[in-house]
């Protein structure tokens, strides 16, 4: 019995060489649409779909494959002599291979300003069924969705058969691509119809790489992307040179690219642990990680810096003069380049479009054991600035706030910054008592904390953080307000002559 490949196919890189080796193997070709033109231009005999179903493809081509002939021929079991009976009876031919792939549904709902009809117009039907048609039946039919698998089959074919491991194999990959194809369309359908938290979610990601290691060397780990590309996610990057990015590597990444979104003007941000040790903000790039290394040149040795401007050759060379695991930045001069070359083992990423903030409806997940906590991103700063004390604070106070402010919302809760002049001087991070931060923010920022503005993620439970902040001679604190005591910190500051403004918005992070 002559065997016969079904191809129908949106992706169509390699198709034609693929079924001219299967017409040498012996195989006739089934087609339909656009795939049956292009292999007849290449010179390829091609049996029509209507051939084998007897019926004209119609509706403008939303039926062609939808039809007994076609599913009998995938899902008759050839050693069921009852399937292979009834099969002879109806005169239908069996199908040995299916390649198929799918609607560019993805790539249309990621142009700008699509409709829902062009967007519902581009979910197959047919494909879908027929790949799963030929998954079901992977003993006798080997179904391929993935163009990158056709060299794979013709080897296997030129030494005698597909083995069985290999249609498995590809069953597998079949059935994973089409529940990716229908998560896209249920999540963008659900967008559409403005459903942020649907009653079942399935979420479509794809492996960037395999890790060595997660956080520790006993524990495994994978990278794994939205298939729909977020603008400013560091999945983006390019990687212009040094090792292989690890676990620890990509998730504190991550945090300095979120932190520094946070602002316009030429900011650096140093992160060590997922926690910010050095941020500053400065007329120059070069001036802003001067600042943000001199606020914690120790916890900046093996750090993650990120840039929101171009790195230029004076700040690489002081970033190369020093033990870095990560640069990341929207671009680099090719001295800039050059310098850090010198520490070939330092990455160096490029993102572009790293000032981008998460795009509306955007998710934030958790997981944690037997689920997943989903939630919107922080993204809002304050919700209105009140100056609660008798004292207030000066416009050049103002701004220390609210950068300081920027940065508490990404340190670990419970959290506070000091800073002073756009600058961080003391960061205290993942405390479990409020007053443990601030000691901890201020011990780190020695004398040069007096005169300086502190911020807190949450509210003061308790005056003690505004009587540490006497002593230290820090004048001004921002905090979200909202305690049942607020009064006993607004007249703790009022009995030292501390501003305080409330921001009427809480920033816990953990």
């Amino acid at each position: 019995m002559t065997k016969r490949a079904l191809i129908s196919v949106s992706d169509k890189t390699g198709v034609t060489e693929f079924a001219k080796e299967l017409v040498k193997l012996g195989y006739e070709i089934v087609s339909t649409g656009g795939t049956k033109r292009a292999l007849e231009d290449a010179g390829i005999a091609v049996i029509g779909i209507s051939e084998v179903t007897g019926f004209p493809e119609c509706l403008d081509g939303r039926v062609k494959t939808l039809h007994p002939n076609v599913h009998a021929g995938l899902l008759a079991k050839r050693d069921n002599p009852e399937h292979m009976d009834k099969l002879s009876e109806l005169n239908i031919s069996t199908i040995d291979i299916v390649a198929v792939n799918l609607y560019p549904f993805k790539e249309t709902i990621q142009k700008p300003n699509v409709t829902l009809a062009q967007a519902v117009e581009n979910i197959d039907i047919g494909g879908p069924t027929m790949l799963r048609s030929a998954a079901k039946n992977y003993n006798d039919v080997c179904a391929i969705c993935d163009p990158q698998d056709y060299q794979t089959v013709l080897q296997e074919l030129s030494l005698g058969e597909i083995t069985k491991k290999t249609k498995f194999y590809l069953m597998y990959k079949v059935f994973q691509h089409t529940a990716v194809y229908d998560s896209l369309i249920a999540s963008y359908m659900a967008k559409v119809q403005g459903i942020l938290y649907p009653e079942f979610i399935t979420l479509a990601y794809q492996k960037v790489q395999d890790l060595r290691y997660g956080e520790n060397p006993h524990q495994s780990a994978a990278f794994y992307k939205d298939i729909l590309q977020t603008k400013g996610a560091l999945t983006n990057a390019v990687q212009l040179q040094g090792k292989e990015l690890s676990f620890n590597n990509i998730n504190d990444t991550n945090g300095a690219i979120e932190l520094v979104k946070e602002f316009e003007r030429p900011t650096t941000v140093i992160v060590k642990h997922a926690n910010p040790c050095g941020v500053a903000t400065a007329d120059t790039i070069f001036e802003a990680y001067q600042k943000a290394f001199a606020a914690d040149s120790v916890s900046a040795f093996g750090g993650i810096v990120a840039s929101n401007g171009i790195i230029d050759k004076n700040t690489a060379e002081k970033m190369a003069s020093i033990f870095l695991e990560i640069v990341v930045a929207p671009g680099y001069t090719s001295e800039a380049k050059d310098a850090l070359a010198s520490k070939p083992n330092l990455r160096v990423l490029e993102l572009a479009d790293i000032a981008s903030p998460p795009q509306s409806g955007e998710l934030n997940a958790k997981k944690v054991l037997g689920g997943i906590l989903l939630q919107g991103y922080d993204n809002k700063m304050i919700e209105q600035l009140n100056t609660v004390t008798q004292a207030q604070p000066s416009q050049e106070q103002l701004k220390d706030l609210l950068f300081a402010m920027k940065v508490v919302k990404h340190v670990k809760s419970n959290a506070i910054v000091v800073a002073k002049g756009e600058c961080t001087l003391g960061i205290g991070p993942g405390q479990t008592n409020r007053i443990w931060a601030a000691n901890a923010a201020i011990e780190r920022g020695g004398a040069q904390v007096k005169g300086a503005v502190m911020a807190s993620d949450a509210f003061f439970p308790f005056p003690d953080c505004v009587e540490v902040c006497a002593q230290a001679g820090i004048n001004v604190i921002i905090q979200p307000g909202g305690s049942i005591r607020d009064q006993l910190s607004i007249d703790a500051c009022n009995k030292h002559n501390i501003a305080m403004v409330f921001c009427g918005i809480r920033h816990f992070k953990h």
